[in-house]
Parts: structure tokens; sequence; C-alpha cells
């Protein structure tokens, strides 16, 4: 057993704007792998070396190193969030861009917010974020947010979902 702990590893790492980042063939392996076949183990990063060939302490080195440089923005599971009694919307705010650091604040301290994204387009609404909780919880938020900024909220409920998860080809 390790006796540092990985604890940190899910978690931070601010993404880095348009900068291409140099890659060797083993990063990209490793994201590969992290991508399509996790080991769910004691010691997953043990798992994973052995399967690239390198030591344990090289991919938690590693797996840091591009979560530092906000390649890998966390490692976990995707949870099936229906089964577990709750629900699922996508909630656009019109921002100004004056307001838009402080209401995105706000947005991503809800822990039941997975994603928060900037989408520009012909309508005034431009921040759009998604909220997985139960439905009353839902409310909750959408009220906090909406007594805290003053803003209209387009509300979409999910409907059905078409695919879950994703895999990319990391690019050479």
């Amino acid at each position: 057993m390790r006796d540092e702990p990985i604890d940190d590893l899910p978690i931070g790492g601010e993404p880095i704007g348009g900068e291409r980042l140099d890659l060797d063939g083993l990063d990209r392996r490793l994201l590969d792998l992290v991508q399509k076949e996790f080991p769910l183990t004691e010691r997953p990063f043990l798992a994973l070396g052995e399967t690239l060939g390198v030591g344990e302490d090289e991919v938690i080195r590693r797996a840091r190193r591009l979560r530092d440089q906000g390649i890998i923005r966390r490692i976990g599971p995707i949870l099936d969030m229906r089964r577990l009694g709750c629900s699922g919307v996508l909630v656009a705010l019109p921002v100004s861009a004056e307001r838009m650091e402080v209401v995105a604040d706000l947005v991503n301290g809800y822990q039941e917010i997975s994603h928060n994204y900037l989408r520009p387009n012909d309508t005034e609404f431009n921040m759009w974020f998604t909220i997985s909780a139960s439905e009353k919880r839902i409310e909750e938020i959408l009220s906090e947010i909406r007594e805290k900024t003053g803003l209209e909220q387009l509300v979409l409920p999910t409907k059905r979902i078409f695919k879950i998860g994703v895999r990319f080809e990391i690019p050479k």
C-alpha cells in the first residue's frame, strides 16, 4: 500500500486556454486507458502502470501533471442519476460580461452542477449549465440562483438520454 495519499487527484487544475501541450506516447496511452478502462481495484494506478509497463509512482506523477495542465479535469464515475431517483435539467442564464465571473462562481458552488459553459449565441442566454438532483433540490437551486442573481432562467428538463459518456481521441 502507498503511504502517499492520492485523494487530491480527481479534482483540481484549471483548464489552459487554447494552448497545445506536448504529450509523449506514454501520456497518450495513459489518457486512452483512463477513458476506456479505468481499473476498479484498490490500487488502480498500480494496475495502469502494469498495463503501460511503468511503475505506480510514474503513473501518479503523470496523472497529476496532466491534471495540473488542465488535460485531466476529473477521474470519477458516471452515475445513472435516474436510477437514484434524480432528474436532470439544462439551464441557461442571460449574463452580462460585467457579472460573468460572479455568476459563474455562484453557479459553480453547487455540487449538483456538473457543467457550466459560456456559449455566445444569437440570444441573450449565454451561460449554460446542467443540474442533476432530486426535483425538489433542482427547484431549490434554481430558486437560490434566481434570488441571488435576479436573472431570468431558461430551464430545459431532460426528456431522453441518447448518449452517456464520451471517449476522446488523443491528438498526436
